[in-house]
């Protein structure tokens, strides 16, 4: 189970990059929100990367506390959270293959995948 967790980790210091460059004004708005805006990100969507960088960190509490890593007193919380995470990447996974964007399609689709296949390893066990 921990194999997943730390897989998990990986992603998420990846996508956590990935957003911090949004948020900062790099030109990678075709590998989100549907490429909508491709080129640097509105304001107001560089705001809402460093929202989801926000949420990622919960997520990686959760699926490491659960995983037995680390933050065991979040332990309670984090087997009922878990599922939440798993909800979440399957959600994302439906967007992302589903996006307008072939660039999110074809990268974000298959990380958020691996995420929820990750987060589903450590939730049932």
């Amino acid at each position: 189970m921990r194999i997943f967790a730390y897989i998990f980790m990986g992603l998420t210091i990846f996508i956590t990059v990935f957003q911090l460059a949004l948020a900062f004004g790099a030109p990678l708005g075709e590998f989100t929100m549907g490429g909508k805006f491709p080129g640097k990100l509105p304001g107001k969507m560089r705001v809402a990367a460093l929202i989801q960088i926000i949420i990622l960190m919960l997520f990686a509490a959760l699926v490491i506390s659960k995983a037995g890593i680390a933050l065991e007193s979040f332990l309670g919380i984090a087997k009922i959270g878990i599922w939440f995470v798993s909800v979440f990447f399957v959600l994302g996974s439906v967007a992302n293959l589903s996006s307008t964007s072939k660039k999110e399609r074809f990268i974000m689709g298959p990380l958020n995948i691996i995420a929820l296949i990750c987060t589903f390893m450590v939730a049932i066990s």
